[in-house]
């Protein structure tokens, strides 16, 4: 079952696990995100997503899965979001600036993730219908497709 249960008793069902890129510098801390959430975008305390990976690989949950983040417009009650730190060169243009800690860490999230919401597609944030964004800067598909986990490097 895709559902998960929120803090007011309704059941949300997961349909998407998107990957989203923060779309900022691979060293930008999460207290500044979340004060560009907050401040820029008026989203109060609701956080653009649900798990974010700083670039050592780190997973820090901003959000609990029984939550709407704010990850996919006219989405969000369907999705669990998550994000690496980075996505830009530094011109500002995308780019896919995942470490090697990153990708192993968003491999292990999306695997555990799905052994949760069975039914769900992995989906970049660009690969919804009318996003004009270039997010998460990398083929999610394609990525998943051809990713091999390194053994010697898991935890």
């Amino acid at each position: 079952m895709n559902t998960v249960t929120s803090n007011t008793n309704k059941k949300r069902s997961i349909n998407y696990i998107v990957v989203h890129c923060t779309a900022t510098p691979s060293n930008t801390t999460i207290e500044s995100i979340k004060r560009y959430w907050k401040d820029v975008r008026k989203w109060g305390d609701v956080a653009g997503y649900h798990y974010i990976i700083k670039a050592d690989g780190e997973v820090i949950q901003l959000l609990p899965e029984n939550k709407n983040s704010y990850g996919v417009y006219a989405h969000n009650s369907e999705c669990i979001s998550l994000a690496y730190i980075g996505g830009i060169d530094k011109d500002g243009k995308p780019k896919d600036t995942r470490s090697k800690s990153q990708e192993h860490a968003m491999f292990d999230l999306i695997v555990k993730l799905t052994e949760k919401y069975k039914n769900a597609k992995v989906v970049g944030h660009r690969d919804f219908e009318g996003v004009k964004k270039a997010c998460p800067s990398f083929d999610v598909k394609k990525w998943l497709a051809n990713y091999t986990p390194d053994i010697e490097t898991i935890r």
